[in-house]
């Protein structure tokens, strides 16, 4: 086992240690690929809707936990770029209901291509199969972790 790591009990020290961790792991994927220029807010705004369907900018706010104004910049931009589309909600005329376009969902998959790649790549090259499945066992964490944040 690995000494530098901190105990499991103490809460704060594993906060510290995954946060540095997911840090450099986040900055290295958006320093690895410029496909599209889509930004990281961009592009988590794309794949929440391509992977949960059309929904308002102030629903999309909340579950990306930016202000309404922050989203309508976002929206824009990517609507400026035809990667999502907006109109009228048929259920409340008052109330707009974006939704990633096929451009948009093109920008996604050839983001995920090459960042899938390079990871897989780093994956093969540095980790053992055992490491791999350890680190698959724990991604459902991860997730569960990030939805909680």
């Amino acid at each position: 086992m690995d000494d530098t790591r901190p105990p499991a009990d103490d809460a704060a020290e594993v906060a510290a240690a995954l946060r540095l961790s997911v840090g450099r792991i986040a900055r290295r994927m958006r320093q690895a690929h410029t496909v599209g220029e889509v930004t990281l807010s961009e592009s988590s705004v794309l794949a929440r809707l391509d992977r949960e369907g059309p929904d308002s900018p102030g629903s999309l706010a909340e579950s990306e936990r930016v202000r309404p104004q922050a989203m309508a910049t976002t929206l824009a931009a990517l609507e400026l770029r035809g990667l999502v589309s907006r109109r009228q909600d048929p259920a409340d005329g008052r109330r707009a209901v974006v939704s990633v376009t096929d451009a948009g969902r093109k920008v996604m998959a050839d983001r995920r291509s090459e960042s899938v790649q390079h990871l897989s790549t780093v994956l093969e090259q540095e980790l053992t199969p055992a490491e791999r499945r350890e680190l698959l066992a724990v991604l459902p964490l991860l997730d569960r972790l990030g939805e909680r944040l």
